[in-house]
């Protein structure tokens, strides 16, 4: 829906819509421009060389016109700089010292103590050194051996019961014959 809504545009005018084919000829007419842009400027290079003169690329001029080029609106008028800003020095590779250790912060100490110290407790508690392992280990033998006694149980429950089953088949066996 056009901006504006149903009833049309701004004041009572009407909203008016570029047909597809104005759009094309606007996208031809400005390929053409461009292209008749570099034209031109491919022939001012043909004319200079053949003039005997060599284009000067590293002269102040054209790199004065290469920074207005890209300084655009506002900003090629202001010739003020950001007093807060800090620019990005680059370092070389050779400016690097990669000997020097970096000086950490006080959480990244801290956060790298409690590291080392959970790990030196695991280690303890693995070799049974902590009373929390000793704790665990006591646990684990006292329920070993009430399931040994509870095996033990079954295994005689089990052997009373087929024993009461072999008597129970030698009686009817002698009141058979």
């Amino acid at each position: 829906m056009p901006k504006g809504g149903k009833k049309g545009g701004h004041k009572g005018r009407m909203r008016t819509y570029t047909s597809p084919e104005e759009i094309d000829a606007q996208m031809k007419a400005e390929k053409e421009r461009k292209r008749q842009e570099q034209e031109e400027g491919e022939g001012a290079v043909q004319n200079d060389e053949a003039e005997g003169k060599t284009p000067v690329s590293g002269s102040d001029d054209s790199d004065d016109e290469d920074s207005q080029r890209r300084r655009g609106g506002v900003e090629g008028l202001i010739e003020i700089e950001n007093p807060n800003r800090v620019a990005q020095k680059s370092k070389k590779v050779t400016q690097i010292e990669l000997d020097e250790p970096k000086q950490l912060s006080r959480r990244e100490r801290e956060e790298i103590e409690k590291q080392k110290a959970k790990e030196r407790y695991m280690k303890m508690h693995l070799a049974g050194k902590t009373d929390q392992a000793k704790a665990d280990l006591a646990r684990l033998a006292i329920i070993r051996k009430q399931r040994e006694e509870a095996a033990r149980k079954k295994e005689e429950e089990k052997k009373a019961k087929e024993a009461a089953v072999a008597a129970a088949r030698g009686i009817n066996s002698l009141s058979l014959k």
